[in-house]
């Protein structure tokens, strides 16, 4: 406890900190089945999903195992979703995408387990009426799009082989057959710009996605990308603006109450070994920085409209367990607006009521 927290300071903490623990002790797991490129078409010019999901071949035979293992290590209370990822789903062999789901239904028919749903991901050119019917059928409850961009320029520079019109009409039998819709969509991809990004997180909102995933553009060996790197023809993003375009679309999603289930790919074995990664940027905590970010703008936005420049403290209300991510990485959030505005102490308090990135900011 610091020397300066009042009572009311202690209680918010503690109450806070009751609410974090509440939470922890009922957790939501998804269980991922990485399938690497079964049923993709084609290979985009910035895909190698041997790379990315860290599998170099599907096993048929192990995804029983692999399911119940990882039901083991749940806790009492505990929910879980089996996901499959890493190809196109809906697009794979019809009797081994049936099997798959009759593995997971058999989870999701047991009473003791965990179990509650079955998600995937998929291509919008491999969604129709009989695949949405076979999905719910079997127990999906969230089907996630690889949407990318919604623009079609965009879309023809990186051979995604699908047109935005694609992915309008394939949200809308996800939507329209009741099933939840996930938009995962990408910056940086061949002439995109943070305009055709913004765009497109915009039209994931109004296409009825519940939920988002962004991805930064990585560079891969094995891929066109690589290639069209060491030509000139494609320059990687930088760190710093992989963060600030994730943050743009953070503020976007937030704004239509789309929950961002994450930014940035899976840290994992293979992505840090030697050589896979042949140019740009892979940060294990994007999303935690680019989070970081939406709260340092949010946080200067309120300083400078209640004109507290050189107040000798600054405190900050933010919502439950978002202390360290509006503090930013190494407390990087407290020294900018210190410095830059000349206040003396920062504090930043977590409060139960607060939601998303909202804030209330205090002159004392």
């Amino acid at each position: 406890m610091t020397a300066d927290m009042t009572g009311a300071d202690v209680k918010e903490r503690a109450a806070a900190q009751a609410d974090q623990v509440s939470a922890e002790k009922h957790r939501h797991k998804n269980i991922p089945v990485f399938i690497p490129h079964l049923g993709c078409p084609n290979d985009c010019v910035f895909c190698n999903q041997r790379t990315i999901s860290g599998r170099q071949f599907f096993d048929e035979a192990s995804v029983e195992g692999q399911i119940r293992e990882a039901v083991s290590t749940l806790l009492p209370g505990d929910t879980a979703e089996i996901a499959f990822f890493g190809g196109s789903f809906t697009g794979i062999d019809r009797g081994l995408m049936i099997r798959l789901l009759s593995t997971a239904r058999g989870f999701l028919s047991d009473p003791s387990c965990p179990v509650s749903s079955v998600r995937c991901s998929t291509r919008p050119d491999y969604i129709d009426g009989e695949i949405l019917s076979i999905l719910k059928e079997y127990g999906v409850g969230t089907v996630e799009l690889g949407i990318q961009s919604m623009s079609d320029s965009v879309l023809e520079a990186s051979k995604r082989g699908h047109t935005a019109a694609d992915t309008g009409r394939a949200c809308a039998m996800i939507v329209g057959s009741g099933l939840r819709l996930g938009g995962q969509m990408m910056v940086g991809l061949p002439g995109s710009s943070p305009s055709d990004e913004r765009d497109t997180a915009l039209a994931i909102c109004r296409m009825g996605a519940c939920e988002a995933r962004i991805y930064p553009t990585v560079v891969f060996r094995g891929t066109r990308l690589c290639e069209m790197t060491a030509s000139g023809e494609y320059s990687p993003l930088t760190l710093e603006d992989a963060v600030a375009r994730s943050a743009d679309l953070l503020e976007i999603f937030d704004s239509h109450g789309v929950r961002v289930i994450r930014t940035g790919l899976c840290a994992g074995e293979s992505l840090a070994a030697p050589g896979e990664i042949a140019a740009g940027v892979y940060h294990p905590a994007t999303g935690e920085l680019a989070m970081a970010e939406v709260f340092r703008r949010r946080m200067e936005e309120a300083v400078c409209r209640e004109g507290l420049v050189g107040l000798p403290h600054v405190t900050f209300e933010v919502p439950a367990g978002a202390a360290s991510r509006a503090a930013g990485q190494h407390r990087s959030n407290i020294r900018y607006l210190s410095e830059k505005y000349r206040i003396g102490r920062i504090k930043i308090l977590e409060k139960s009521s607060l939601i998303g990135y909202n804030i209330i900011i205090h002159n004392y």
